[in-house]
């Protein structure tokens, strides 16, 4: 997603810039002693033409070596000092730099985690992956450099036109001319590049999310022999990428070559007059090489001008695009619980998993569009296996992410044992709601670990083994090179689509939860294995409250009850001997005559 919003271009980078104050607190007090340091080593450095002035006014003109060799040696006890300082400059700020973009790292981390599904099915991952790389390396590179040297430049360039000014003005005020033309160039320039900069890091982004998609797909690019097409987009963006660095190059360059230029021009203009006034009479040679050696000290403060503007603005590009991910809203608060309704139900009508009057509609969804959900009423006993059934697009997996509050429902309720979800914390619902998919996801862990991430920290061997022999995973587990042990690597792609679903069907098992809500969770196994897994499944079942997104009728058959889902509604709830005989559209669904397929892309397939 390269996201370059319309605010960009109107925000000050100094405002910008002022929002990583809260992350360089804790760090202050050695980034203002580096850049106080720093000021001391550049005011050093300009004490030199002035140890000049002397030698030549002095003992060299007086013919006298031993005031020669003093000055000399002032003169390199001076540049020692003046090194020491800078490379006290670099040690205070390298370790304090490097935590200020750990920590922000792990912010942005573990506010990814706290992001709602909605926001992440928007964003491509490369752009995001870009953001905590590249984003706040240049950050870090901004706090370490541009940071101090804008500060230490700018009082160094103040401090040397003064003491040109009182050797003599008249040179000063030549060597002041370019000043506003120089102004002028660096505005300018500043506003240009930040542009180019924004588009580049967006770019850089897309680029990102076209390598990773091709890695993570290679099995899919290879087997359709794309890799030809798949090289050329990434050739395009590279090539866009490259043309706006270019762009940039040629700005740097512009801008360098006028800020390098004009002060050449100046110092010898400078040097021309000075000449003549020492020919007259009217200016000492000490005095004369004194101010040309402080304009020659200010080059690098005034060339370094350029870079040190581009650098800032981007990392001024880089903290916004940072803080467009942290200023996204997080997961709701957990509200209060509305009231439950009045009424004298019994513990059994209240218990289980309960949907009152549930509606639906993804928030980017158009506002006058329909609701994907509509009405849903739906009661899962307590105890009780439930099937979900419908046909493509018809929402079955956007109902399921509503009960672990993947997805918040836009009006109604959901209530687990009678207590509405939105009134339990998450942490407290996702413990006692457990989640398989119909795609399996697994981290780069050992298969044992992949495993227990759905149970408690107290969760062991036992619970592990339990799992396996539930989800039929054990004999190919432990037929691995090391058992639970072994590393499955990115995403799992080292197993079998099959091995991959029971794994994450064990997953979900592992803890023995009191809620199970599984989506189609047997769709890659082979009809034994299945066979297999649902005997097993059965005996886990008895002691939960299920709902089940189905496809077959042996799933189905796992099930005490199915309800069909069709048009954003339940149509139908009953056994399935029961729907067979009452409808149709079930009827069909079962037999595999799935109704038309949707014409494009719908909402209920996320």
């Amino acid at each position: 997603m390269s996201t370059t919003p319309a605010a960009a271009e109107s925000r000050s980078a100094v405002r910008t810039l002022l929002r990583l104050w809260p992350y360089v607190r804790p760090v202050r007090v050695r980034l203002f002693t580096a850049a106080f340091v720093a000021v001391v080593a550049s005011c050093v450095g300009l004490v030199i033409p002035l140890v000049l002035k002397w030698m030549v006014d002095g003992p060299i003109a007086d013919r006298d070596s031993a005031g020669v060799w003093r000055g000399a040696l002032y003169l390199l006890l001076l540049g020692i000092a003046e090194a020491l300082l800078f490379g006290l400059r670099r040690w205070l700020v390298a370790r304090p730099l490097s935590h200020v973009e750990a920590s922000m790292r792990a912010r942005l981390y573990r506010h990814l985690q706290r992001l709602p599904v909605a926001f992440h099915d928007r964003w491509a991952s490369g752009q995001l992956l870009s953001r905590a790389t590249t984003d706040l390396m240049l950050v870090r590179m901004f706090l370490a450099f541009p940071l101090t040297f804008l500060l230490v430049n700018g009082v160094t360039i103040v401090i040397g036109v003064i003491i040109m000014l009182l050797q003599d003005w008249t040179l000063g005020l030549v060597i002041l001319g370019p000043t506003v033309p120089l102004v002028v160039m660096c505005v300018v320039f500043e506003e240009r590049y930040a542009h180019a900069a924004r588009l580049a890091q967006d770019q850089v982004g897309d680029l990102t999310t076209v390598v990773e998609e091709s890695v993570l797909g290679i099995r899919i690019v290879k087997g359709f022999g794309r890799h030809r097409s798949q090289a050329r987009a990434f050739r395009e963006l590279a090539r866009t990428l490259r043309g706006t660095e270019l762009r940039k190059a040629r700005l740097l360059a512009a801008i360098w070559a006028v800020i390098v230029t004009l002060p050449e021009l100046a110092i010898g203009a400078a040097l021309v007059v000075g000449a003549v006034q020492v020919a007259d009479g009217t200016l000492s040679a000490g005095t004369l090489v004194a101010f040309l050696s402080t304009a020659l000290a200010l080059r690098w403060p005034v060339e370094s001008i350029g870079f040190l503007l581009a650098m800032s603005q981007e990392a001024s590009t880089a903290t916004e695009r940072y803080f467009e991910v942290m200023d996204a809203p997080p997961e709701s608060a957990d509200p209060d619980a509305p009231p439950a309704p009045a009424g004298d139900a019994s513990p059994a009508e209240d218990g289980g998993l309960r949907f009152h009057d549930v509606r639906f509609r993804y928030p980017d969804a158009p506002p006058d569009s329909p609701p994907l959900l509509d009405h849903i009423e739906l009661h899962v006993r307590p105890g009780e296996s439930m099937a979900l059934v419908g046909a493509t697009g018809s929402g079955k997996t956007t109902l399921t992410a509503l009960v672990p509050r993947l997805h918040e429902v836009t009006s109604g309720r959901i209530t687990l044992d009678g207590e509405d979800i939105t009134a339990m914390s998450r942490e407290e619902l996702r413990a006692k709601v457990a989640v398989a998919f119909e795609e399996p996801t697994l981290f780069s862990a050992s298969v044992g670990d992949n495993v227990l991430m759905g149970a408690g920290g107290d969760a062991g061997a036992p619970e592990l083994e339990r799992a396996l022999a539930v989800a039929q995973a054990a004999d190919f587990v432990h037929a691995l090179p090391q058992g639970t042990l072994t590393q499955v690597g990115e995403q799992g792609l080292s197993l079998s689509g099959g091995q991959r679903q029971r794994l994450a069907l064990a997953r979900a098992v592992v803890g023995r939860p009191r809620f199970l809500v599984l989506d189609d969770p047997l769709s890659a196994l082979d009809v034994h294995t299945e066979a297999a897994v649902e005997a097993a499944l059965r005996r886990v079942l008895v002691d939960t409250t299920a709902l089940i997104v189905a496809h077959r009728p042996s799933t189905v058959l796992l099930a005490d009850r199915v309800a069909l889902l069709a048009d954003g509604r339940i149509q139908a709830v009953g056994t399935h001997q029961e729907l067979l005989r009452t409808s149709t559209e079930y009827a069909r669904l079962m037999s595999g005559d799935d109704p038309e397929e949707p014409s494009g892309p719908e909402e209920g397939d996320r």
